[in-house]
């Protein structure tokens, strides 16, 4: 396969890859438009995980692009120390319209990362505001991911992820995850499991709830293989943090805007968290671009705590707020909302779990977990646990579609805009794929 003109591929590192076995045997994306990547000879690749859980819209939206060059003719940089530009309050007005009630105060990041490390700063200055300085554990959740910054590592559950690293974060008590063999093959969320959540009583009274400054959970966790929340399970989350003081943060860095139904999970499962961390769709994948949603009554708290004349939270990035990040994220929010993408998910959501459980009579898939328009299938390990997993997703390439795998999950999230002819044919190679794997 050609890698384009003069392409020389011994420079650049690419982040979660074999990059010697990448360069034996490269995957180069050169183009997309709609629900397709092109590989430098021209190839259709059906892209069936929206990038990277990203791109919602589909690629190659005119009005980003438009919105983006506007952005860079009037105003290519502005700091945001001491300094503000209109498209960044403008973006954070906006994703407070489709946030949940009250959870209205916007803090500008790059990336998911960045999102979770400010959420971790926010919550120990919030405690430390209000008196409760003491309050500086973090509970998390097996399989968990929240980026690849120190903080978000400590609370990570994925063990490759945090293996050869020192961690910021070292004493974070992880809740058992949520995946139980009963479950197997259950559409929607999971009847079994919702007493998981009372693993925070068992942390509580090792550790005191006095000492505990939040939870931190993906509503769907996603990189790990979509891992959906037993029926209860949120709920009983929240009914205990709110109990004991705990704030309760939800990363809806991969399930958030319309990859549930409505614009983010919290909305779709009727549980509202005190921060929300979000990124990826955020700019449709245009640009790099993240954000905090704070509750108003902490934003508060914390403004509050010092004279109006001094810094309240010493944190920033110096892009947080870029106005060009935050044109493409207008442009994005403009679309979901002129062409109701989040509903046209929904709507798509039966056709899209209902063919991919056609799935299940393959001798190598074990397990299908779905939700909304997102999707993880495990296949039985070949050997070494991940070795099927990255085989499969060099093969499905070939074949012309694009999915992430983690181990031996394929994460299947395909963009608001598909259509069931766009199911049909992700499902096929799928499946001509997965049949010949012994």
């Amino acid at each position: 396969m050609s890698n384009g003109p003069d392409l020389d591929l011994s420079f650049n590192w690419l982040p979660f890859t074999p990059n010697r076995d990448f360069r034996r045997e490269p995957k180069i994306l050169a183009r997309a438009k709609g629900m397709f990547y092109y590989d430098p000879l021209g190839r259709p690749i059906i892209d069936g995980s929206s990038g990277l859980f990203a791109v919602a819209a589909g690629h190659g939206r005119e009005e980003i692009t438009q919105a983006v060059g506007r952005q860079l003719d009037e105003l290519d940089f502005a700091p945001s120390f001491y300094r503000g530009n209109p498209p960044a309050f403008l973006v954070a007005e906006k994703l407070a319209g489709i946030l949940p009630a009250g959870l209205d105060r916007v803090f500008l990041v790059n990336s998911g990362s960045e999102a979770v490390d400010t959420a971790i700063k926010m919550v120990l200055l919030y405690h430390r505001v209000c008196g409760e300085a003491q309050r500086t554990l973090f509970v998390s959740r097996e399989r968990a991911y929240h980026g690849v910054n120190f903080g978000g590592l400590g609370l990570s559950g994925i063990v490759n992820n945090r293996r050869h690293f020192a961690s910021q974060l070292p004493n974070v008590p992880l809740l058992r995850h949520t995946w139980l063999a009963e479950n197997r093959f259950t559409r929607g969320l999971p009847q079994h499991g919702g007493e998981l959540a009372d693993d925070l009583l068992r942390i509580i009274a090792t550790h005191g709830a006095e000492n505990i400054a939040a939870v931190f959970v993906e509503p769907i966790a996603g990189s790990t293989g979509v891992l959906l929340p037993p029926q209860g399970y949120l709920e009983r989350l929240r009914e205990i943090t709110s109990a004991h003081g705990i704030l309760l943060v939800f990363d809806e860095v991969i399930c958030g805007f319309g990859r549930t139904g409505k614009a983010f999970a919290a909305q779709s499962f009727g549980v509202r968290p005190d921060i929300l961390t979000v990124a990826k769709a955020i700019t449709n994948g245009a640009i790099p671009m993240g954000a905090v949603a704070v509750d108003r009554g902490i934003h508060e708290a914390i403004i509050d705590s010092v004279p109006a004349d001094q810094i309240e939270f010493f944190h920033g990035y110096t892009s947080g707020g870029h106005p060009v990040a935050a044109a493409a994220a207008i442009a994005t929010l403009e679309i979901y909302r002129r062409e109701e993408l989040f509903a046209r998910g929904e709507a798509l959501s039966s056709y899209f779990i209902d063919q991919l459980f056609t799935l299940r009579e393959l001798p190598v898939v074990t397990d299908i977990r779905a939700y909304g328009l997102i999707a993880g299938i495990d296949l039985a390990p070949d050997g070494k646990p991940g070795v099927r997993g990255y085989r499969l997703q060099k093969a499905l390439f070939d074949r012309g579609l694009h999915v992430k795998t983690t181990g031996d999950a394929a994460i299947i999230a395909p963009a608001l805009v598909a259509e069931r002819q766009h199911i049909d044919k992700i499902v096929s190679i799928l499946r001509r794929t997965l049949a010949e794997e012994k």
